[in-house]
Order: structure tokens, then C-alpha cells, then sequence
């Protein structure tokens, strides 16, 4: 007989699953701003996944790992996302290559790629359950789908801010003892990301009057 999953496991089991169904969400989102909220909640379940975790294993540096998570992913990024949308006077997300349908069962096959190939490696984690681990990557890897398959800069920014939310689930997993400066290292990488992606929305739209990235594929050789 297996043991009964604690009510804490079984939380953070549900949080992992919320925050790959959010990805999933953003593939189907026509609208860039959904896009936008879908991020800020997926970023917000992650915050709070930090904090309980924090609070039940006693682990402090995930409270400030979880405040600046907090400041950084709920607050700035889509604050800055909507001010760039607001300023280019475009809310629709491009997709020219497949249908939505299309791109929602290529994501299913890539986020069970990415779950049945994770899991079978065994991580245990006093933390959080090693289901956690094999849904992170399923988050990253729908990211990515979203990342490919969608052609405007907003929603490539989203979806490489996106991985970070994965990354940041699997860290819990598999790291979440190690020094803060180590999971801070996420932060910093997910900063400098920003404000690339802000320059490159900014220059894009300047130069093209529009966000999406069709004409740029005239350039692959």
C-alpha cells in the first residue's frame, strides 16, 4: 500500500497542475492582454506555492525568493507587457502556421513528452512531490510550443517568461534547500529578459508598425 499523500502534497500537486493549465490557456488566448493576466496568475500561483512551502518546511528563503517573485512576475512584467500593448494599439496574437486546435494538440503531445520522460527519473524531494517535477516540465515544454508557434513578439515574450515559471517549479523541486543567491539567479535571468524583450518590442514596432514577426522570416536563409 502507498502512503496516503499529505493535504500539503496534495495542494502543491494541484498548484503545479493550475499553473501548466494556465499555460495551455495562454496557447488558446486570441487576445494579448489575456495573454498578460494568464501570466500574472500562473506567476501568482507560483508566489504562493513558495510562501506555503516556506511556511510548512520552514525553509525562510523562500519568503524572499517568493516577495521578489511577487514584485518582479505579478507586479513589473505585466505592467510593463500592457504599457508596451497600450502603446503599440495592439491586442491580438498572431498565428499564421496552425490553428489553434492544431497548436493546443502539438502542446498535449510535447507537455506529455515532457511528463512521462521526467517522471521515470526518480527525483524525491522533501519539499514538494516529485509529481511537481514532471509537471514543470510540461510547463516548459507547452512554453516553448508557445514560443514556436506563435508570431508576435508579446507572445514570445510570454512564453520565454513562461519557462521561468516551469524552472522556478522545478527549483522548488529539486533545490529549494540550496543558498537563496543560487534561486535568485532565476530572478536576475528573468530581469535581464525583460528588459531585452522591452527593447526589442519597442525597435520592432518603431521600425515594422506592428508586433507581429511574419516579415522577419524573409530573413532565414
Amino acid at each position: 500500500m502507498g502512503q496516503v499523500p499529505s493535504t500539503y502534497a496534495s495542494g502543491a500537486g494541484i498548484a503545479a497542475l493550475l499553473v501548466l493549465l494556465a499555460e495551455f490557456a495562454m496557447l488558446r488566448a486570441p487576445s494579448l492582454r489575456s495573454q498578460v493576466r494568464l501570466y500574472m496568475s500562473q506567476s501568482l500561483v507560483v508566489v504562493v506555492l513558495a510562501a506555503v512551502t516556506a511556511a510548512v518546511r520552514g525553509l525562510d528563503d523562500l519568503y524572499v525568493l517568493a516577495g521578489l517573485s511577487l514584485l518582479l512576475k505579478v507586479v513589473l512584467v505585466p505592467a510593463l507587457l500592457v504599457h508596451l500593448l497600450r502603446e503599440a494599439g495592439s491586442d491580438l496574437s498572431g498565428s499564421p502556421a496552425l490553428k489553434v486546435a492544431s497548436m493546443v494538440l502539438v502542446a498535449i503531445a510535447a507537455s506529455a513528452f515532457g511528463f512521462f520522460t521526467v517522471g521515470p527519473l526518480g527525483f524525491r524531494s522533501p519539499v514538494l512531490p516529485s509529481s511537481a517535477f514532471a509537471v514543470a516540465a510540461a510547463v516548459v515544454m507547452v512554453a516553448f510550443v508557445l514560443i514556436i508557434l506563435r508570431s508576435d513578439v508579446v507572445s514570445q515574450a510570454v512564453g520565454f517568461f513562461s519557462v521561468e515559471n516551469g524552472v522556478s517549479l522545478a527549483s522548488m523541486v529539486v533545490a529549494a534547500g540550496l543558498p537563496i543567491v543560487v534561486e535568485l539567479t532565476l530572478l536576475f535571468d528573468l530581469l535581464v529578459a525583460v528588459v531585452a524583450f522591452g527593447l526589442i518590442m519597442r525597435a520592432h514596432h518603431a521600425l515594422r508598425g506592428t508586433l507581429y514577426t511574419w516579415e522577419l522570416d524573409r530573413l532565414r536563409g
